[in-house]
């Protein structure tokens, strides 16, 4: 298991966690979503051998959360 924690400045309202949270928790290989609003943070723990990063970041993207940056750690 891993986790990736995404740097964002687009997180303006409390609908912003839920709508992230529940777009990335209901991917295949996503274990735990936490959204830490004040720091502008979003933290997935997930299963490398089913899904990538670069997956949460596309999908952040799409729902209009553009990824500053990424931290993978293990």
């Amino acid at each position: 298991m891993k986790t990736v924690t995404f740097k964002m400045e687009e997180l303006t309202c409390p609908s912003c966690i839920q709508k992230i949270e529940k777009a990335l928790t209901n991917q295949k290989g996503v274990d735990h979503v936490s959204v830490l609003f004040n720091s502008g943070k979003v933290k997935v723990a997930y299963k490398e051998a089913i899904v990538t990063p670069a997956y949460f970041a596309g999908i952040l993207n799409k729902l209009g959360y553009p990824v500053q940056s990424l931290k993978i750690e293990n």
